[in-house]
Parts: C-alpha cells; structure tokens; sequence
C-alpha cells in the first residue's frame, strides 16, 4: 500500500492541531474542516486547505458524515483521521468512510461497533480470560430489574450506561435506598448523551484506581502494550489528571495488565492504537472496564515517556506499515503527568463558561510541553467540550514531573475565561498527591480540592486578575458575558487575518471562507 499523501482531520481544538502537526513532519498534506464559530482556528489556518461543513452546532457540523467524507473524497484525501470525541468512535462514520475508499484512521467499523457495546466487550474480556466485574452481562432497562440485580450482586452498585463512555451516565450506588433516583439520574442522562437508557451493573470496588493500557496493533495481527496510565483523580468520572509510570504499579502488575490488554486485542481483531481500562483494587485484583477504540486526549504521557509518536504511528498502521518494534524493544523512562485545562469555573461547581480568551501565556522550559489551540483572540465557543489545552511534564522521577508541572501551572496565564488551572495548582501541592496516595474518590475525599478553598495569597491573586480581566475587556468594549462589541470583532478578525497572511502562502485551490 502505498504511505498516505493526504488526510483529511475530522475535528477542531487542540487535537486536530496535534495531528495536522504530525502530518507536517511526515510530509503529509492536510485538510481541516470547520464550522462556522470555528472559522479563524487555529487547526483552520495550519491545515494546507479548510473547508466549511456547516454551522456551530455539532449536528449541523462536525457530527455530519455525508458532509465530512464528501469534503475528503473532493479534495482527493487518502485517509480521515477523527481525533477523539464527536465521530472518533462511530462505527457507522468508519464504515462511511471505507464505503467512499478512503482509509479510516482506527479500528475497523466491525471492531467498534463490538467493543463500543459494553456488554460485548465484557463478553469479549471474559472469554479472552480477563477478568470482569461481577455483573450484568446484558442491558437493563427498567429499574425493577435492576433492584433485583442489586440484591444478587450486593452494594455498592456503579450503573453505566450500556452504550457509550466517557464517564457520562456513571452513579455509585451504595444502598438500595438510593437505586430509584440514581437510576433516574444516569438513565436521563444516558438517554441524552447516547440515545438510550440501558444500563449495565456492576459491583463497584472501592478505593479502586482507573488505571490504563495503551495498546498498538497492526494489519498482521501483532499487538503490543505501551504502558499504563493512572486516570484516578477524576470529578463525576470525568478525567482531570494523568500520570504515567501509576504510582501504585509495579514491574508486575504492568505485566498482567498488559498481557490483559493485549489478549482482549486480539480477541476483538484490533487495529490501529487504542486503549483498555481496567479499576485496580487495593490488593492488585483488577477488573476489565471498558475499550476506547481511538487515540486518547491523556496520550501525550505516554509519548514522553517512550519516544514514541502515536499519532504517526496510526497513519503509519493505517497505511498498512506493521509495527516497527516488538514488545521488548519498547522502553519507558522517567515519568510524566498531563493536566487538562478547561474553561470551567472550579470555584462556580466546574460551571462551563466560554468567551474570549484576552491574554494568552503557554508555559515552556526545560521537560514541559503544551498541546494546545489557544492565542490571543481565540474564541472558546460554548457548543463544545470546554477542553482548551494539555499541559504535560516530563522528569527522570515522579518528583521532577511535579516540580515541573509546579513550574508550569504557575507560568501559565489564559485571561478572559475562568479555567482549571487554579484547581491542578492546588492539587499537585496536596499531600496526598504528592506522596501518590490516592484513587477515583480522591476529589470527593479532599474537601479543599473539591471546594476550591483559596488560601490568602490565592484568593488575592484571584481578584488581581479578576480586575485586569475586566480592564481588559473594557479597553476591548468586551461585555462580561464574553459577547464582542464591533471594535473587539474587528480587532480579532484583523489580527488573525494577519496571521494567516504572514504565516505561509496558501496553496492553490485553496477554497477557504474567510
């Protein structure tokens, strides 16, 4: 087959930044697609062509198969690359993309669509010899059932959705007294985010870590395991911080869960880079969660800590290139830790708040790096996940990452939208933390961290920005609520144009909306 000549990004943000990165090393030309609120992005400017698929909403945009697979048949793409989140784990987006003849850059349709129900992929797990939960191995759908389940598996009880990831849906249950509400809560919410109610049940380990396993597997069937991540600090199932070696993993647990990953791979007929995730309890005992069939947004971890870059890697995959190494040509040194940075409110309950971003300062040196669409005059629209940028660390030891990412938080200043950076300031500060002692009910066990509580220092530095935040946005006649007045318009739409224009000639055909 022969390697890729063009590939077209299914997504916006940091993530398609990142990839349109890699394709620039590896000689391959890239086409961004955009909606309308997205139309002077970044990913938009650095890709070689970009084209509108419709306006903000992501129904009316970014979620459009028909729209995205014509724009990458038009412009003559070999490959679609979806990033994470929106189509990355679609199956009926990858089975469009190989009826037009284009590579899809991930698993195979018939792969997602068996790992992306979970009570395939626990039936997968089970028989690869992984072990499961104890469970419901099928959906349950009214809450009757579900109390019978309950008193057969014992409390406490984690529901989830049976359709889809990403925390969203997820209760802890600690006593059938709580069963009818919780069961109303994550099936709404299930029902919303994926289009059913269906639930699984499972018994929930306590004290448990969500550890993960990045795997790689090839055309020929060759499967190899990267190394773990530690996704514990979470807020509602929602990831906030991650690190990689786990501070609770050793040389042999690694082993038996990348053995376990690598069975459940092969089991499936896996291709391309994914990730399986398992709870660890206290003792060692783990049990298999879930397969995310794409490159994850924690992946830059395990990138600092190989030397590896994963995103090449699935192009290369997706051409049909076997893998370049074996298992025992894979070596992890030192340590590295993510933090994702979001614009949301960790004093105001993680409130979602777009806008404007005014002042932009990305922090650097020595072991540091960001992945990121931000710049000043970036607008951060609400119709999307608040995700706006990574900051990951690198060290010899977990101290170094920390001392770094210390250095980093502090350096970093992202003014006109609250964001977390406040938050994982005060996290790698916390004892607890720092000496590793921790699991998924971290932040409900810290109240400082989970309440925000400023000390006097902090809450001073808080207000100081608070004030030249608003300076700022007065001097640009920028309302509070992030709205642009015509002279802030004008002044964005001016300065990016001149980026554009003093960046690099564009090619030509080039169909851009400006």
């Amino acid at each position: 087959m022969p390697p890729l000549r063009k590939v077209l990004v299914a997504n916006r943000g940091e993530i398609a930044v990142r990839v349109i990165r890699t394709c620039r090393d590896m000689g391959i030309a890239t086409v961004a697609v955009y909606s309308d609120v997205d139309r002077t992005a970044m990913h938009v400017r650095l890709a070689d062509e970009a084209y509108p698929i419709g306006t903000a909403p992501p129904g009316d945009s970014y979620l459009r198969i028909d729209r995205i697979v014509e724009v990458a048949r038009r412009t003559g793409c070999d490959a679609i690359h979806p990033g994470y989140g929106f189509l990355a784990e679609n199956a009926e987006f990858a089975q469009a993309v190989a009826g037009a003849g284009l590579l899809f850059v991930g698993p195979p349709a018939a792969v997602q669509r068996s790992l992306g129900s979970k009570t395939e992929a626990r039936r997968i797990a089970a028989k690869a010899g992984v072990p499961v939960a104890e469970g419901t191995m099928d959906p349950v759908t009214d809450v009757a059932e579900a109390r019978r389940a309950g008193e057969r598996i014992g409390y406490p009880l984690l529901l989830k959705p049976a359709g889809g990831g990403g925390g969203k849906g997820m209760r802890i249950v600690r006593s059938a007294n709580e069963l009818a509400d919780a069961w109303r809560g994550a099936t709404g919410e299930a029902t919303t985010a994926f289009g059913a109610p269906a639930l699984l049940i499972e018994r929930y380990i306590e004290h448990g870590r969500h550890i993960e396993m990045q795997i790689l597997a090839d055309e020929r069937g060759d499967v190899v395991w990267l190394g773990e991540r530690d996704c514990s600090i979470q807020r509602r199932h929602q990831k906030l911080i991650e690190e990689t070696p786990g501070p609770s993993v050793d040389d042999a647990l690694r082993a038996r869960l990348g053995d376990a990953a690598v069975r459940i791979a092969r089991a499936a007929g896996y291709r391309n880079a994914g990730t399986c995730e398992f709870l660890v309890a206290p003792d060692g005992g783990f049990v298999f969660l879930e397969v995310n069939t794409r490159l994850q947004v924690e992946h830059p971890v395990t990138e600092m800590v190989t030397g590896l870059d994963l995103v090449a890697l699935q192009l290369r995959i997706a051409a049909g290139e076997p893998l370049p190494f074996r298992q025992d040509e894979i070596t992890r040194r030192g340590a590295a830790i993510e933090c994702r940075i979001t614009a949301e409110d960790p004093a105001n309950g993680f409130l979602p708040a777009g806008g404007l971003v005014d002042q932009v300062r990305l922090p650097s040196g020595p072991g540091v790096r960001v992945d990121s669409a931000l710049e000043p005059a970036t607008w951060v629209p609400n119709e999307y996940d608040p995700l706006i940028a990574k900051v990951i660390t690198y060290g010899r030891d977990r101290s170094e990452a920390i001392a770094r990412m210390r250095r980093a938080l502090a350096e970093a200043i992202v003014g006109g939208v609250p964001t977390t950076i406040p938050f994982h300031a005060q996290v790698l500060a916390e004892p607890d933390f720092v000496a590793g002692r921790y699991d998924t009910g971290y932040i409900a066990q810290h109240a400082s961290v989970s309440r925000m509580e400023l000390d006097e220092g902090q809450a001073l530095a808080a207000a100081i920005a608070a004030v030249l935040a608003a300076r700022w946005r007065a001097l640009r006649h920028v309302a509070p609520d992030g709205a642009m007045g015509p002279w802030a318009a004008a002044a964005r739409e001016g300065a990016l144009r001149e980026s554009v224009c003093g960046q690099r000639r564009r090619p030509q055909g080039d169909r851009r909306e400006e």
